[in-house]
């Protein structure tokens, strides 16, 4: 193996592409890798099917340096590699199982190691169970002509969509599990720009890397349901959870990350990690240590309905033939992805009760049209809004933040608005003759307490 090893990626999802973009970027030479021929062929010719800013350009400036090219075939990438990227989907099961889906991982061990003649190190970023990177090794080792030759490393992924360029060029942490100093050395070579900056690298062995990524997104998870469950009690209570929010999270034990309430979690990662995570407790015998999780899950759910239960609240108890106004479809800002969306969600329940319901969202409308064509949609939030009896904003966008109450209020057909990522100023939309509702912010009538308490600070 070179000084400067080569690349290959398999998988070119988000993940994927991402990576490969990136690290063609620090000077690797990079193969990308899909089945899908029509894919492929988009991003040969600099077509980026997804949205994530600055990823468009990288995946540009590869192309053009001959650093970055992709290509369908096993065999080329298998001859083209020395360290070979598995970063393809481990969707949640489908028949009834809460456990990941594997297949798409085991049939990239299956198509790249019949051509693995010579030492290599294959590296998984995919989110797997515990266990299944030695079940892996074993696979990959059966498979291959060098055998033993073949080593193989877990490296999970921690970025954020919306900013996974930034996560991989300068992650937080680094991790890896190895088995073999000889891995270690190879992966410290390939991640040597991001040691050079400091950045912290744990090297773990492989299970204790494939527990990283799902018990992180776990504590996230469960942290986003807490804040979230004290919003329903804020609300009995007439107390503010967004006050309530920033005294816990200046609590230098709890932080004030991902302690905002909202509507939920959601997107291809956070939900289906949880739950295969309290799956593979229970095969490993260790489920009653995370049955906290169902609630975490049930509590998150429960905010999409809550949600739709507020809107028909503000709208005299029932939308049946009203015309709501969706502001949001992608599962979170910076993103066009809608899978597991709690704001899509929440316009698929209204419509499935007679709403009007129309969608407007900056970057992820070709996606929502895709999988909710009985919607309704338009190109911009006024737009959405004409002639709505209830407006709704269910994805945080920055420009939502930015509306202007008298503005928007010059198109609907009623001033009512349920704010479900607390992004506006309640006093500020009152103000403006409309009804504000959130859940965990008190009515006008409630908020004296509240008042004080920001008053004070």
């Amino acid at each position: 193996m070179t000084d400067r090893p080569r690349l290959t990626v398999l998988g070119t999802g988000y993940l994927g592409m991402t990576h490969a973009a990136c690290m063609a970027s620090e000077g690797f030479e990079v193969l990308g890798l899909d089945i899908d021929a029509e894919k492929v062929a988009r991003l040969n010719a600099g077509d980026v099917p997804i949205f994530e800013p600055g990823l468009e350009e990288l995946v540009k400036d590869g192309l053009s340096s001959g650093r970055l090219r992709f290509t369908t075939s096993y065999e080329e990438a298998a001859e083209f590699g020395d360290v070979h990227f598995v970063c393809v989907g481990t969707p949640q099961r489908r028949d009834g199982h809460d456990g990941a889906d594997l297949s798409q991982v085991e049939a990239c061990i299956d198509g790249l190691a019949p051509g693995l003649t010579r030492p290599c190190l294959i590296v998984g970023k995919s989110t797997v169970p515990a266990g299944t990177a030695a079940v892996l090794a074993e696979r990959a080792t059966a498979l291959a002509p060098a055998g033993d030759a073949v080593e193989l490393a877990w490296n999970p992924e921690f970025l954020r969509e919306g900013h996974g360029v930034q996560d991989t060029l300068s992650p937080d942490r680094l991790v890896i599990g190895v088995t073999s100093a000889h891995a270690e050395e190879v992966l410290r070579t390939v991640y040597a720009p991001q040691l050079e900056a400091g950045i912290p690298l744990f090297v773990t062995d492989r299970p204790t890397a494939e527990l990283a990524k799902v018990a992180a997104n776990a504590f996230l998870a469960t942290k986003i349901s807490f804040i979230n469950a004290v919003a329903e009690v804020c609300d009995k209570a007439s107390a503010d959870v967004t006050v309530l929010a920033q005294v816990l999270g200046a609590d230098a034990r709890i932080g004030s990350a991902f302690l905002q309430p909202g509507l939920g979690f959601g997107g291809g990662c956070l939900p289906k990690d949880v739950r295969a995570f309290l799956a593979r407790a229970g095969e490993l015998g260790a489920g009653d240590a995370l049955k906290f999780l169902r609630e975490v899950d049930a509590i998150n759910l429960g905010r999409r309905t809550g949600m739709v239960d507020l809107a028909r609240e503000v709208a005299g108890g029932s939308v049946s033939g009203k015309a709501v106004c969706v502001l949001g479809a992608a599962f979170k800002p910076g993103s066009d992805d809608v899978r597991d969306s709690p704001a899509l969600d929440v316009a698929k329940i209204l419509h499935g009760y007679g709403a009007e319901v129309t969608v407007y969202d900056p970057q992820a409308l070709a996606n929502a049209r895709k999988v909710c064509p009985e919607l309704s949609y338009a190109d911009s939030a006024i737009a959405a809004a004409t002639g709505a009896d209830v407006v709704l904003l269910l994805t945080d966008w920055p420009e939502f933040g930015k509306l202007d109450p008298e503005e928007l209020g010059a198109v609907t057909s009623t001033r009512a608005i349920v704010d479900g990522r607390y992004m506006l100023d309640p006093a500020a939309w009152r103000a403006a003759g409309w009804v504000y509702r959130a859940s965990g912010i008190p009515a006008p009538a409630d908020s004296q307490s509240s008042s004080m308490a920001k008053q004070s600070s």
